[in-house]
């Protein structure tokens, strides 16, 4: 196993976030977590690099404990992708892309290929690109430099808090087929939270629903949409199926009921 979480629990006070939770990631597999805001994803996601610290169980990592490894020299072998990007304003684009890769000890040469390289596979043009600054990027380039920052140390292990979710849903589609791409050629296993679930469905090759701190389902997309375990878990996937039900209806040319 590549991430292994087991009976992990984090409380603050009375209030628990994460309630014995174990979990596996495959090596190359990509596992998404999947809930309403305020299940324990996001903090789930922060006890596998050690953003935040467990209250109780064990994270494991290529079967060895997180809790044996710096938190910041923990940090630089995993890939980190979130939301608001959170680029440096006052950083080139170039700069940001090569952040981690400068607290490696990469030589300036190295990096400046490195750079390169990573920005042309998210798909910007290095020459165009390298030298602006984040305010001059769309919320859609700047989500692919982003990933680019998240790739460029090669890590075996990325985490994706939302990337997608502020972005149009063109730009989403877009990004969501040339991130699978990277992911399967690069062999990396990831964790993705969302709580769109026709992403998580798109995307997962497992799905973790989360309600309320626990994990109530572990399965493929498949086995949730034929096998739910819970109502819960079944009036979520009642959402795509419903959406996929209206637009077959109006390519027949019915009203969507």
């Amino acid at each position: 196993m590549m991430i292994e979480l087991d009976h992990v629990a984090k409380s603050y006070g009375d209030i628990v976030a994460v309630d014995e939770l174990s979990l596996s990631v495959h090596a190359g597999e990509l596992v998404v977590l999947l809930g309403e805001s305020g299940c324990g994803k996001t903090t789930t996601l922060k006890l596998i690099n050690r953003l935040i610290e467990p209250t109780s169980g064990s994270v494991r990592i290529a079967g060895r404990s997180t809790a044996d490894v710096p938190g910041h020299e923990l940090r630089r072998r995993i890939g980190y992708c979130f939301q608001e990007t959170g680029l440096f304003p006052h950083m080139t684009v170039g700069r940001n892309v090569a952040v981690t890769l400068d607290l490696l000890g990469w030589s300036a040469a190295d990096q400046e290929r490195r750079v390169g390289e990573m920005l042309s596979m998210v798909g910007l043009e290095p020459e165009t690109f390298a030298g602006r600054r984040p305010s001059e990027l769309s919320g859609g380039q700047r989500q692919r430099v982003g990933i680019a920052r998240a790739l460029a140390a090669s890590p075996d292990i990325l985490l994706m808090d939302e990337p997608f979710g502020a972005l149009d849903p063109l730009t989403r589609h877009h990004l969501q087929g040339s991130f699978q791409e990277l992911r399967r050629s690069l062999e990396i296993s990831a964790v993705f939270v969302t709580h769109d679930m026709v992403e998580a469905l798109l995307l997962g090759d497992r799905i973790a629903v989360m309600d309320r701190g626990r994990l109530v389902q572990l399965g493929t997309p498949h086995e949730l949409l034929t096998e739910p375990a819970t109502d819960y878990v079944a009036q979520l996937m009642e959402t795509p199926r419903r959406q996929a039900e209206q637009v077959e209806a109006l390519i027949a040319g019915h009203a969507p009921s």
